[in-house]
């Protein structure tokens, strides 16, 4: 049955026309651009610090972060926010350290920069890996979010509403590439930023203030930084190996960098991931905090939480009145439809650069936005094929397919992060990394799956916190990375010319106006660190 009155409806209806208009008017533009393929991948590399850090903030945000982050907060409290926070700091490391190199060296993807910087056996590594992560994990587990979304707000079919979202996301997709990505992201943080801060504001009105969360809450559901026994969040954990993970997702992931890659120039670059890292302080209040409402307003026997992930859609039903409903449905499908364009879009940009055109090498810009519109459609026809097969896997495998990630991870952000720092590791130290996280990385996937018949150093194996494991085979792959370097030829000249701190030219600065940038930036990084503190002292 429909939570939506026809006021919400309307509401629904007009957020549909505005991202198909913006997306029209995006795709107009790129054809006005002679649609080459630095326009259809990268927007004609012209794109503003505001769009590059709105862009950034809502191909993050899906459907089901919102859900389960507050999920999450009404289960065990404010400390997975933690990921929210520290992103804001690892977003400063892509744009003061990566983005000089990465626009440098003009590429379109992140494995074309590790071919530059190391070998073409790199590039066909992480495409591949990117190519089929996307696939198998972000666009199978954002169409069910909008599947849900659609049956448990809206009152219609699972199914149907996973169809409707598929198909309206990858026609504009396919009609504006990343222009009508970034202009429709940017469009969709301010509607989901304002229906999260409706739930919020109602919820805690509705609670009595914040005094009176602080009273029926336990103290530790406040505290951001959990003991080293806590099974989720432990401290050194977060500390040490959240940042591994981060610095591969928000650094080296083609589903992130893509809008750096976009920007006008290194200013615009670095000033949209700093306001990017200012956007990523809110979810811990618009996104976390709700579910920590719903536990206290349960806990009042205000409202009935059957499950934690029921916070939000139970938030919704019972706080907000008609009209406001509309607004945060829309910002429901404003954070899925923002993170399935961005995903369509990525991914036809590794298959169509990375997969295509090495093979093709001479193909003509035509021929590659062609490819590149092709694939987004096969996409688009695979996540439809999908969805009847979602079922059948278990919710528990599912769990294991999405971290995968996080264990090949440690070894991609440890050949990215040593190569720009140290010119001397080399090609061969790369692939050793590479191949040997990937087998540890999976072993551990392995002994997770089998972890109730294992015993001894196996079973710890199979055990040990996922962040303290990113720790570990972080430091595992860096080893291998520097001794295999060390026992081989130093790399080539030209696979270390201005990829890496000791080669980059500094001449690449824009006067006066460049230097005026960075003195502003520089300001607001730091005010983004203090911010970071703050939180860090307050919720402790």
């Amino acid at each position: 049955m429909s939570l939506l009155a026809t006021l919400d409806w309307g509401i629904v209806a007009v957020y549909f026309v505005l991202v198909f208009g913006v997306a029209i008017w995006a795709g107009m533009r790129e054809r006005a651009n002679k649609g080459t393929s630095a326009d259809y991948f990268l927007a004609g590399r012209d794109a503003g610090w505001f769009l590059v850090g709105g862009s950034l903030f809502a191909s993050n945000i899906g459907s089901e972060h919102l859900v389960g982050l507050a999920g999450t907060g009404a289960a065990s409290g404010v400390a997975v926010g933690q990921f929210e926070i520290l992103a804001s700091m690892i977003l400063l490391l892509l744009g003061w350290v990566f983005v000089p190199f990465y626009l440098s060296s003009g590429v379109f993807t992140m494995p074309e920069f590790l071919e530059r910087r190391y070998s073409e056996g790199a590039r066909w590594y992480l495409a591949i890996i990117s190519i089929v992560g996307y696939v198998l994990t972000k666009i199978s587990v954002t169409i069910a979010a909008g599947g849900i979304v659609f049956e448990a707000l809206m009152g219609i079919d699972f199914w149907t509403g996973a169809l409707i979202v598929v198909v309206i996301t990858g026609i504009y997709t396919i009609f504006g590439g990343l222009r009508a990505v970034l202009y429709t992201d940017l469009l969709q943080m301010f509607v989901l930023v304002g229906g999260a801060v409706a739930v919020t504001v109602l919820g805690l009105s509705a609670l009595g203030g914040w005094a009176a969360l602080e009273e029926t809450v336990a103290p530790a559901f406040l505290d951001l930084w959990q003991p080293v026994t806590d099974p989720n969040f432990p401290w050194t954990g977060i500390l040490f190996g959240a940042p591994i993970l981060g610095v591969w997702y928000w650094c080296t992931d083609q589903f992130i960098v893509q809008r750096v890659l976009a920007a006008h120039g290194q200013d615009n670059a670095r000033r949209g991931t700093i306001f990017a890292g200012y956007l990523k302080l809110l979810p811990l209040f618009i996104f976390v905090l709700p579910g920590v409402i719903a536990y206290a307003l349960s806990q009042r026997g205000a409202l009935q939480l059957d499950a934690p992930d029921q916070a939000l859609p139970t938030l919704i039903g019972v706080l907000l009145p008609v009209g406001l409903r509309g607004l945060v449905v829309a910002g429901l499908l404003a954070a899925l439809m923002s993170s399935l364009s961005s995903v369509f879009n990525s991914t036809s940009t590794l298959v169509t650069w990375d997969v295509y055109k090495k093979l093709k090498p001479d193909a003509s810009e035509r021929r590659l936005v062609l490819v590149g519109q092709l694939t987004t459609a096969v996409l688009v026809v695979f996540g439809l094929a999908w969805i009847p097969l979602m079922k059948l896997i278990s919710g528990q495998l599912y769990q294991y397919l999405q971290s995968v990630q996080a264990y090949i991870a440690p070894p991609i952000a440890a050949v990215f992060l040593i190569g720009i720092m140290w010119k001397r590791v080399n090609a061969k130290g790369a692939m050793a990394a590479l191949l040997s996280g990937f087998v540890l990385g999976m072993g551990r996937l392995v002994a997770e799956l089998s972890k109730s018949r294992l015993d001894g150093l196996l079973y710890t194996y199979a055990d040990i916190n996922f962040l303290h494991f990113a720790v570990v085979l972080f430091v595992i792959c860096t080893a291998i990375l520097v001794l295999v370097s060390l026992l081989t030829a130093p790399p080539p000249a030209e696979k270390v010319a201005g990829l890496t701190f000791a080669t980059i030219s500094r001449g690449d600065e824009e006067g006066a106006r460049s230097a005026r940038w960075r003195r502003q930036d520089f300001v607001l990084t730091i005010g983004l660190i203090a911010c970071v503190a703050s939180l860090w002292l307050y919720f402790s």
